[in-house]
């Protein structure tokens, strides 16, 4: 499969992140997987119950990012369509901050493919997590993010 026959929809979401059905579903599709990340209700020891999640991304390499992980999933996976949505500023306890949906002709491609994606996505795009506590907030722990100018 080639990327530009897949159809590929690659954004930011300002807040929550909405899950709909594909619009016109690939008809040579026989899976599709779908992962949506929500905000698990959550309590800290110290500071108590977890009030929202707020992220922050540098938004022209994030989505440069996840195009080219979408790029990918469907060289590697065969993948006919792939959708990646990130929220970015609050997400509050039970909403949807991420969502990988990927269409595949075989289940087990289509299972990949959304591991695949939700995996590199959380490794190597510039998209950072805040928790916010009832008193107090913390940065998660990621990995730095080099960009192409970093390795040359």
């Amino acid at each position: 499969m080639d990327e530009t026959d897949a159809v590929i929809d690659v954004r930011l979401c300002d807040g929550t992140v909405d899950y709909r059905r594909v619009g016109s579903f690939p008809p040579q599709a026989g899976a599709e997987c779908v992962f949506l990340g929500r905000t698990r209700r959550d309590r800290h020891p110290k500071h108590g119950q977890l009030v929202r999640l707020e992220y922050e991304a540098y938004q022209p390499l994030a989505e440069r990012v996840l195009r080219e992980l979408a790029a990918e999933a469907v060289a590697r996976f065969g993948c006919l369509m792939v959708r990646v949505h990130h929220a970015v500023r609050e997400v509050p306890p039970g909403e949807a901050s991420v969502l990988v949906q990927v269409a595949c002709p075989h289940r087990s491609e289509a299972f990949e493919a959304c591991r695949f994606l939700i995996d590199e996505l959380k490794a190597r795009s510039p998209i950072w997590k805040r928790q916010i506590w009832a008193d107090g907030a913390a940065w998660s722990e990621g990995r730095v993010v080099s960009t192409p100018e970093d390795d040359g």
